[in-house]
């Protein structure tokens, strides 16, 4: 994955900027399907939530247990 920063919504003109990390939906996600998870990576963490449920708790890893994760999961 490509870590994507933006522009926070929370920015304004008067102060500096603020960013936050691009969340993806997994491609299995559908608006009538099963739930599925969005990850947030950047450098230092990669974030899981649930998709149905975004302001919900979230799962926090290290960017090396994600990629045992997924290497896991593909195997």
């Amino acid at each position: 994955m490509t870590l994507e920063w933006f522009k926070s919504s929370y920015s304004t003109a008067d102060e500096p900027a603020c960013v936050e990390v691009s969340w993806r939906k997994s491609s299995y996600s559908t608006a009538d399907g099963p739930e599925c998870v969005e990850v947030a990576p950047t450098p230092s963490a990669v974030h899981v939530r649930d998709s149905k449920n975004p302001d919900g708790p979230q799962l926090t890893v290290a960017p090396t247990a994600w990629v045992g994760f997924i290497r896991g999961t593909t195997e």
